[in-house]
């Protein structure tokens, strides 16, 4: 009886064992379902990766990655949500919240994309957390100190307008990219800064409406716009006035304009729960074409706020050929750095990986 416990406890020990290997076997690193395509890399909020400064080598490997792959996935642009600290002029960190000052945290993240410097733009949308002292008490931020246009030159090249930040001096926190694709679509990338003012929502409009972009394919990437049940932000209780959340967003600016049909946002998010981090839905504007709204996070998830910042997710968006398709993936380059970790290095849900369809 003894000696066929053991036998069977053996058997049990080598499916495991195998099983495991082919798991590990299994895992292929990404690539383009055809080798036309080109891809946007969506980076969720950084500030839980640079509050701590044991979580910062997790965004380094995150846009280390992104620059190894620039050529094999053929990279175009980079996005981020924004949240890009977790303090925007914090002088002594509280160790619960974070144990770098933000002049570290700022300088971390500065790092971290200045990896793809001269290599491939990136837009950076500034969140609640990047003005003020802790969130937004008011709209001072310290975004263009430590990403001015000039630190990368394809942004740079890439720029055709930017907005006026609270003191009333041009800053890429409200600006327009260009951005020509390998299929020849015209897209304009419209960054906005957390809860836009009037005037900016205006200036908006006023960008994306002139004759030389009316056959162009508008890309708005904003912090705060959607909930995790899917419905456009309608109020937040942060102390600041002349501030537009999601649904005025899209009433004022989204709707009525003719050409947004992609809008990218970030902000939410619930402890080690992928799906409150995320959320998907898709309306027409003012032309009738769909807007795909798409809001992707991570940074509650590997230890809730206070864990590891987010587990290295990120999204690789491929656009196929045809002009129109768009395969989203959600794929961790920090768990793909380790065959003991390659097989969690994709995220399988439904609502992390599908399609959408521009016109």
């Amino acid at each position: 009886m003894k000696l066929r416990h053991y036998y069977y406890l053996l058997i049990c020990s080598l499916f495991i064992h195998s099983s495991a290997l082919r798991a590990q076997e299994a895992y292929t690193a990404p690539k383009l379902s055809n080798p036309d395509s080109w891809s946007i890399i969506l980076v969720p909020d950084t500030q839980s990766y640079v509050k701590f400064e044991r979580n910062q080598g997790i965004l380094e490997t995150m846009t280390a990655w992104i620059s190894e792959n620039i050529d094999a996935l053929n990279i175009k642009m980079v996005l981020c949500t924004g949240d890009l600290v977790e303090q925007n002029e914090l002088l002594v960190p509280d160790k619960v919240n974070g144990n770098m000052p933000s002049r570290d945290q700022w300088r971390a993240v500065s790092h971290a994309f200045g990896r793809l410097d001269g290599k491939v733009p990136y837009i950076l949308a500034a969140g609640n957390h990047d003005f003020g002292y802790k969130s937004v008490e008011n709209r001072k931020s310290n975004y263009s100190q430590y990403f001015p246009v000039h630190k990368n030159l394809l942004n740079a090249k890439a720029l055709r307008a930017a907005g006026k930040n609270i003191d009333g001096l041009p800053s890429v926190e409200n600006a327009t990219y260009e951005l020509i694709s390998p299929q020849e679509r015209k897209f304009l990338f419209l960054n906005l800064e957390f809860a836009p003012r009037d005037t900016i929502l205006q200036w908006a409009n006023s960008e994306i409406s002139k004759e030389i972009y009316k056959d162009h394919t508008v890309v708005l990437l904003t912090h705060s716009y959607l909930n995790a049940q899917n419905k456009h932000m309608e109020k937040e209780n942060y102390p600041i006035a002349d501030a537009n959340y999601g649904k005025s967003i899209w009433e004022k600016l989204v709707a009525p304009s003719k050409n947004v049909q992609l809008v990218f946002s970030g902000h939410i998010g619930s402890p080690d729960n992928f799906r409150g981090h995320t959320a998907f839905r898709v309306d027409r504007n003012a032309a009738g074409k769909k807007v795909n709204q798409i809001t992707f996070n991570a940074q509650a998830m590997g230890g809730g706020w206070h864990g590891n910042g987010g587990d290295g997710w990120l999204r690789i968006m491929e656009f196929l050929p045809d002009g129109k398709t768009v395969i989203t993936t959600t794929f961790s380059p920090y768990f793909a750095i380790s065959p003991t970790t390659q097989k969690m290095a994709y995220q399988r849900d439904d609502y992390n990986n599908f399609r959408f369809q521009l016109d």
